[in-house]
């Protein structure tokens, strides 16, 4: 049976999620770590190589292990240790290593803390591996009085955190990528994939929450939901109805198209890319992992990875990709693509699992 490509920006449906953009970038601080005098130099390494050795010493190190992150310019994993033992562990297995103050349970005890006593709209917080700490910001809404609460849970937290203020709004964006539409409401189409050898697409969890039939950009109705999560996550499982190809690709707006083979976590220091309708490609860099977003009305996102790849309402529920892996799907943010911002992405392995599908 023949299928008909979704006019004609091919379906490969890059795109947007909510698209967490904030204004201004992170200041990366180091000085909560020292580097022990490494015996030999690390391994070069991809980044997939280095997320899979990342895994591997995760588990060697058990609770000596501080979080990691890829250091581009060196090609290298590097891995936070409380110990020198742990460090020499690490360079052994190629990878260099950083003795920090704070432990991930003592970042996950903050966390905690942050969510018992800061729960603020306009705010978020994700685990910074460069710093060591859990970073917060704070968007342009959160006032005066709540910059004092604020303040005052951070500054009891010790090293262990760090607040800063941008002056964007944190908001979901219901609009934009390779155009999905429905109800009145515009989305992108993150990823096309397959549950039970049927053909499905993933998109954000905050469109799918709001509209449960989707046309393509021409109107022709192409699918219905078959789940949604939002708030807590935010991915969405669309099944298709329409007799329509659908490619494992990723739009790039200049006539060419990215395939896509299969998914992967992030790693701090991943350099990614984001497709989108309203500002088609961007790339950047993954700044934050487990971060936590509240966009307000009770809508609190956890677990989401943080980037300092703009986006725009428009760019809501589709693509964010490293090579030909997917990694994630636009959630939300503030910021532009003139100026500048943060993004946060709802992980593509989470909403495969979730939802029982497979990349192609």
């Amino acid at each position: 049976m023949k299928h008909r490509r979704i006019p004609k920006r091919r379906a490969a449906l890059a795109g947007g999620a909510v698209v967490a953009l904030v204004a201004g970038a992170v200041t990366f601080q180091t000085a909560n770590a020292s580097e022990p005098p490494a015996e030999s130099a690390p391994r070069t390494l991809s980044v997939t190589a280095a997320g899979k050795l990342a895994s591997t010493l995760a588990g060697e190190l058990g609770s000596d292990a501080a979080g990691t992150y890829y250091d581009a310019k060196s090609k290298s994993l590097v891995v936070n240790v409380v110990d020198k033992a742990a460090a020499e562990t690490v360079e052994k297995a190629g990878a260099k290593a950083r003795v920090v103050a704070n432990s991930l349970a003592d970042l996950k005890s903050a966390r905690t803390t942050l969510q018992q006593d800061a729960t603020i709209p306009g705010t978020s917080w994700a685990t910074d591996p460069v710093t060591n700490k859990v970073v917060v910001t704070a968007d342009r809404t959160v006032s005066k009085a709540e910059w004092a609460k604020l303040t005052e849970v951070v500054e009891k937290l010790g090293g262990k955190a760090e607040l800063q203020r941008t002056k964007g709004e944190f908001k979901p964006f219901i609009a934009g990528g390779d155009a999905i539409t429905g109800n009145g409401g515009r989305c992108s189409l993150g990823f096309n994939v397959t549950k039970g050898g049927e053909p499905h697409f993933l998109t954000a969890g905050h469109c799918t929450e709001g509209i449960s039939t989707w046309s393509d950009s021409s109107g022709n109705v192409i699918g219905e939901n078959a789940a949604s999560s939002f708030p807590g996550d935010d991915y969405g499982l669309v099944k298709y109805t329409a007799d329509v190809d659908h490619p494992s690709e990723v739009n790039l707006y200049n006539g060419s198209s990215q395939a896509i083979s299969g998914a992967v976590e992030a790693t701090v220091g991943m350099q990614v890319t984001r497709s989108g309708s309203t500002t088609q490609v961007h790339s950047g860099t993954v700044t934050g992992l487990d971060a936590t977003v509240n966009y307000g009305n009770g809508d609190i996102v956890n677990g989401l990875i943080q980037t300092d790849v703009c986006a725009e309402p428009g760019d809501s529920g589709g693509s964010l990709f490293s090579g030909d892996k997917a990694v994630g799907l636009t959630s939300g943010g503030s910021g532009d693509c003139t100026s500048g911002g943060t993004t946060f992405f709802q992980p593509v392995t989470e909403a495969l699992s979730a939802t029982g599908t497979q990349i192609g």
